[in-house]
C-alpha cells in the first residue's frame, strides 16, 4: 500500500511529528508531576474534605475544556460525587463558532450554573486553558460567592501572555493547577508554516485531574469507602453503579 517513494517520505515526516508530540507531552507530564506536587496535594485535601462532608465536586469548562468535565463523569474507575457542568451552547458539537462567542459573554456562566446546587463545602474545578474568557471567570466568582473551594486548571503562561491587564482565572482561584501549556496551546513547529500543531492542554489537564481524583479515591478507600464506578462490562457493575446513581442522582442532573 505504501510502496510509492513519495508515500514513504510522507510516512517519515509523519513519524517525526508523531515522535515529537509524544516527546513534548511526556516532558510536560513529567514537569507537571514535579512542579504541581504541592498544588495537587492541596487539591486532594480540598476534595477529600468535601467528600467526607458528603459534598460534590463540580467540573466546569467551555469549548474544548468541557471535555475534562465529561472525562470525570460516570467514568469507570471514577468517583460518583464528581458532577460535570455541561451546556450545549458552550460546547462544540452543535456550533463551535457560536460556542466561542458564548464563552466570552457575561452572564452565560450564571445561567448555566443555576442548574447546579453548588454550595458551601463543595469544590468547583474551573477548566480554562487561556484563563481569561468571561464564562470561566464568572464561574469562578460564582463558585466563591456560593462558598465552594475553587480550583483552576489552566495555563499560567497562556493567561499571563494574553491578559493585558485583565483579571485571570488564577487571580480568582483558591488552588491553581498549571497545565504548563504554552501560549496558544500548540507545541510543535511545522516546516513550511508559521503556525504550530499539537495541543497540550487536554492530555496534560486530564492527566492532572485524573491523578488528583485517583489519590482522593485512595484516601477515601483507606478510610472505609470510596464511591467508585465500575465498568459496566465487569462482574457486579450493575449493583455497584445503581447504588451510586441512586445516591447522587438528585445532585447530578446528567445521571
Amino acid at each position: 500500500m505504501y510502496d510509492h517513494p513519495k508515500d514513504r517520505e510522507g510516512i517519515g515526516r509523519m513519524t517525526s511529528l508523531v515522535e515529537a508530540y509524544f516527546d513534548a507531552i511526556i516532558e510536560r507530564l513529567a514537569q507537571a508531576r514535579s512542579a504541581l506536587a504541592g498544588d495537587m496535594t492541596r487539591a486532594v485535601e480540598a476534595i477529600v474534605t468535601a467528600a467526607r462532608a458528603d459534598r460534590c465536586v463540580f467540573v466546569f469548562g467551555t469549548g474544548h475544556s468541557h471535555m475534562l468535565a465529561e472525562e470525570t463523569h460516570y467514568r469507570a474507575g471514577g468517583l460518583a460525587f464528581v458532577v460535570p457542568v455541561l451546556a450545549t451552547a458552550t460546547m462544540l458539537h452543535e456550533g463551535s463558532v457560536a460556542s466561542t462567542a458564548y464563552e466570552r459573554m457575561d452572564g452565560v456562566a450564571t445561567q448555566i450554573l443555576s442548574r447546579y446546587a453548588i454550595g458551601p463545602g463543595d469544590v468547583l474545578v474551573v477548566v480554562s486553558n487561556s484563563g481569561v474568557n468571561a464564562a470561566p471567570l464568572e464561574a469562578a466568582r460564582l463558585g466563591r460567592e456560593r462558598g465552594a473551594t475553587v480550583i483552576a486548571l489552566t495555563s499560567v503562561a497562556y493567561s499571563t501572555s494574553t491578559a493585558r491587564g485583565r483579571t485571570r482565572l488564577i487571580d480568582l482561584a483558591d488552588i491553581v493547577l498549571d497545565n504548563g501549556a504554552p501560549a496558544g496551546d500548540a507545541m510543535l513547529d511545522v516546516t513550511g508554516s508559521a503556525l504550530k500543531v499539537g495541543p497540550a492542554s487536554t492530555v496534560v489537564g486530564a492527566s492532572i485531574l485524573n491523578a488528583v481524583l485517583a489519590e482522593v479515591a485512595g484516601r477515601l478507600a483507606g478510610e472505609g469507602e470510596a464511591p467508585i464506578y465500575l465498568s459496566a462490562n465487569m462482574p457486579g457493575a450493575k449493583e455497584i453503579n445503581e447504588k451510586l446513581i441512586a445516591r447522587y442522582r438528585s445532585r447530578n442532573p446528567h445521571l
